[in-house]
């Protein structure tokens, strides 16, 4: 169940907050500009404001003072002085609508919804005092407009009857659960009642009148479609409601913390990895390995098998479908066993045809077993920070007919991002020193690929942050850090492309921001100003069009002039990197489309999480499923 409220949707995966000023301008016009400014820079989606017209909201006697009760006397002699007129409530809205900010207000009588009416309200607030007012509740329904109503100080079955009289009428609605006392004590406020509201109604939120946030966050936990709470410049200041509002870093931190929530319920629909828990997978849970070497034909029994760490293997828990397989393959001692050894036929290499060069990722290790079981175009070395420590020339012997690019490590000793951006002066030129010793690598490993003019060497340069994204004003510098980075590299007979980046990378676990070479606007500015290619990674752009909701191929029609270099994988929602192709968002026919027309001769490899396992089983399979497309 959803309803639109202006351009909001209530019922989806934001939460609508409303800041409710009320009154609490205290009848000052000046102030309520001054807490609508304050509103804007919150975060709130809504500002609302109440309008009573007094001699119809209550009764002659009451408004003369003829026997009142001195609770009732107090009230209205503070309605009298803190109302705004008909004319401040007409450029209020405007200033909202100039804002870009909804502005609503609850109107406490029908005289009210008819200005309100005439200023063009997208919805109404109902106050928790008129749940039961259904001629009040009739008026509105007839305006066919969205309503919000606040349920405090009403039992069960009044709610009840409310709820049937709207539907009667047709009417969209959402009721938000609510103690009407200011301010509210913890024990009253009884929020697993909200369980129960949608019992009756579908949508239902959450009003606050509590000190502090932590209930309105936990409303929001428990389903809360929309939040309500009261604003203040002072919780000191005179009137009804100051005492039950929060003040303006307050309001802000509850939004934040509304927006986090957010993003960690999820649907709840299946216990998806995340990417980091799927590095953290396979690096520190448990494989199924072979206890020692092992022949093809091998009929397993318990004493060919162990379970060791990484979880890059087999679980432990297919244990009992490997015993009695009978082994496809050779194994050397501790080698993984894979699902594939569960199977009667294994994915093998064959002969690949693309319009483009392409190639396959590898470490020094496995550089032999590769070369002897597929012929690419090029190889692309991906180097970690023990390989920079190694001598090529144990793994590679004479001349090779393949190019060749270079994948610089992310981590360097020390458990240090590469940064070349970094304002860490003395960071940033031990990321120059590492760099340069990549560099150096490269032209090294140059002698052994004679037909690479000049290797393209993969680079992720930096600009990362730890728990918040950079601010727009200092990107730049970032980026003129880096700038003065690569004058200071040794470059010759290299090129540094950068890979385009996510904005939520994960190394080894853990997740971080990335600022740079991430937005179209910044890649094309950059890449322009720099004299730079990119090595343009396919997963970690549909992650940022993901996140930014932009239209991916635009993204990449505009990126693929600017790229040398492809790394392939699918990928899906925010996080899901490295997919295999297929498995994810990407339409790879489109996409191809798009890259032969911006770089036709730019090269590929396919990049799919953990495709080396099982002899670059992951590998295969994209290639497979790419043929035909690039």
């Amino acid at each position: 169940m959803k309803l639109t409220i202006g351009t909001h949707e209530i019922g989806g995966d934001r939460v609508f907050v409303i800041a409710e000023i009320g009154n609490n301008h205290n009848g000052s016009f000046d102030r309520a500009i001054q807490m609508l400014d304050y509103v804007v820079s919150s975060g709130a989606d809504c500002a609302k404001f109440q309008m009573r017209h007094l001699d119809e909201v209550y009764r002659q006697r009451t408004l003369r003072k003829d026997g009142e009760d001195l609770g009732t006397e107090y009230v209205l002699d503070l309605l009298r002085r803190f109302e705004l007129s008909v004319d401040e409530h007409h450029r209020l809205a405007a200033y909202c609508s100039a804002k870009g900010i909804l502005y609503l207000c609850t109107p406490w009588d029908a005289r009210s919804v008819e200005v309100l009416e005439d200023m063009a309200v997208p919805a109404y607030k109902v106050a928790s005092a008129d749940l039961t007012n259904l001629p009040l509740l009739d008026r509105l329904c007839a305006t066919g407009k969205p309503l919000i109503l606040s349920t405090g100080m009403s039992r069960r079955e009044e709610v009840r009857a409310t709820v049937d009289f709207l539907n009667r009428r047709g009417a969209r609605f959402v009721l938000l659960h609510c103690n009407s006392t200011y301010p509210a004590p913890l024990h009253d406020i009884q929020l697993h009642w909200m369980e129960k509201m949608r019992g009756i109604h579908g949508l239902v939120g959450y009003s606050g009148h509590e000190r502090g946030t932590a209930v309105s966050l936990a409303a929001v936990a428990l389903g809360a479609c929309v939040i309500e709470r009261h604003y203040t410049l002072d919780r000191t200041m005179e009137g009804p409601d100051h005492a039950a509002s929060l003040e303006h870093s307050e309001f802000k931190r509850m939004v934040e913390g509304i927006r986090e929530i957010e993003q960690a319920l999820g649907d709840g629909q299946e216990r998806r990895l995340s990417q980091g828990e799927m590095i953290n997978r396979e690096n520190l849970s448990k494989s199924l390995v072979a206890a020692s070497a092992l022949r093809k034909g091998t009929v397993l029994r318990a004493e060919h098998i162990k379970v060791r760490s990484p979880g890059q293997g087999l679980s432990p828990q297919r244990y009992d479908q490997l015993i009695g397989r009978k082994l496809q393959r050779d194994l050397a001692d501790e080698d993984f066993f894979f699902p594939s050894d569960l199977q009667d036929e294994r994915i093998e290499p064959r002969p690949y045809l693309f319009r483009r060069p392409w190639g396959v990722p590898v470490r020094y290790h496995d550089f032999q077993e590769y070369r002897q079981r597929i012929q690419p175009d090029l190889f692309e070395f991906h180097l970690s920070y023990t390989d920079m420590e190694l001598n090529p020339g144990d793994y590679l012997q004479g001349t090779y007919p393949f190019g060749l690019v270079v994948h610089a490590p992310e981590l360097f000793a020390g458990s240090r991002l590469m940064d070349l951006a970094s304002p860490d002066e003395a960071y940033r030129r031990q990321s120059l020193s590492e760099t340069q010793r990549v560099i150096d690598i490269t032209r090294d490993l140059k002698r052994f690929f004679p037909r690479t003019a000049r290797p393209l060497i993969v680079a992720n340069i930096g600009g990362f942050t730890m728990d918040a994204p950079l601010p727009a004003e200092v990107i730049a510098d970032y980026y003129h850090r880096f700038a003065a980075s690569l004058e200071q590299l040794d470059l010759e007979g290299v090129e540094l492309i950068p890979q385009t980046m996510a904005p939520f990378p994960w190394h080894f676990g853990g997740q971080r921001y990335q600022n740079l070479f991430v937005k179209i606007e910044e890649i094309v500015e950059w890449c322009g100003k720099l004299g730079l290619r990119m090595c343009f990674d396919i997963s970690h752009s549909r992650l940022t069009c993901n996140h930014l909701g932009l239209d991916f191929y635009e993204f990449c029609a505009r990126v693929a002039p600017y790229s040398a270099h492809l790394h392939l994988g699918d990928a899906a929602g925010l996080n899901g990197e490295g997919l295999q192709i297929g498995e994810g968002d990407i339409d790879f026919v489109r996409l191809g489309r798009t890259l032969e027309a911006g770089c036709p001769r730019a090269s590929f490899i396919p990049e799919i999480w953990q495709g080396h396992k099982n002899g670059g089983e992951g590998f295969w399979v994209a290639l497979e499923r790419l043929e035909g497309n690039l």
